[in-house]
């Protein structure tokens, strides 16, 4: 499976963003999109995740199911966490999980896989700025998808949570997916640069 972008340009609000960007990664890689603020890391994410229409040049995924569009086969991983605070974490879950067309079960294994095994039954209201990072994680696990694109994937996370976020993103590239991640700060996984910036 490959995922490429061929001659991408991104205009918001009548402001040129980048323009002429070439990328390309595969099944098993990791893609770190990196440059300063306003360089347009979250806008090349919205794009691959179909939020944003590109102003020119052509988005595409190879060896992914036919039948499927790109968005339709991505997990798009923004800086909000999306949760409705007066349902429990199970709840969000469970919405999320219908809401991408998830097959219905036990979404349990996945709150567990994210340390959040215990807080099952809580409001989201009472997490903390982490364990709402986690649950957004484990949307991830919830309904499978070969592409994630991740915005800061890592931002809010201490060391235990970063070091679970990290060992989620090894299973899925294990397992033959890609993963585009816009990031300030080191990953702690191997991944190619995608610099931006200067225009390009």
């Amino acid at each position: 499976m490959r995922l490429s972008g061929r001659q991408i340009s991104c205009v918001r609000g009548g402001r040129a963003v980048f323009s002429g960007l070439d990328f390309e990664t595969a099944s098993g890689e990791v893609l770190a999109v990196v440059g300063p603020n306003g360089s347009g890391k979250t806008s090349l994410l919205r794009l691959v995740a179909g939020l944003l229409v590109p102003a020119g040049g052509s988005i595409g995924l190879e060896g992914g199911e036919t039948e499927l569009t790109l968005p339709e086969q991505s997990h798009y991983l923004g800086h909000r966490d999306a949760l409705k605070p007066a349902l429990s974490v199970a709840e969000n879950l469970s919405f999320w999980r219908d809401f991408l067309g998830g097959e219905t079960g036990d979404v349990g294994p996945c709150l567990t896989a994210v340390g959040l095994g215990h807080a099952t039954y809580l409001p989201a209201a009472y997490l903390s700025a982490g364990q709402r990072r986690r649950l957004s994680i484990a949307r991830l696990l919830v309904v499978r998808r070969p592409v994630w694109l991740l915005d800061e994937p890592t931002s809010a996370l201490d060391a235990a949570g970063q070091e679970l976020c990290v060992g989620v993103m090894r299973d899925h590239l294990a397992s033959g997916g890609i993963i585009v991640a816009a990031t300030h700060a080191p990953l702690g996984i191997e991944a190619r640069e995608l610099r931006m910036g200067g225009g390009k």
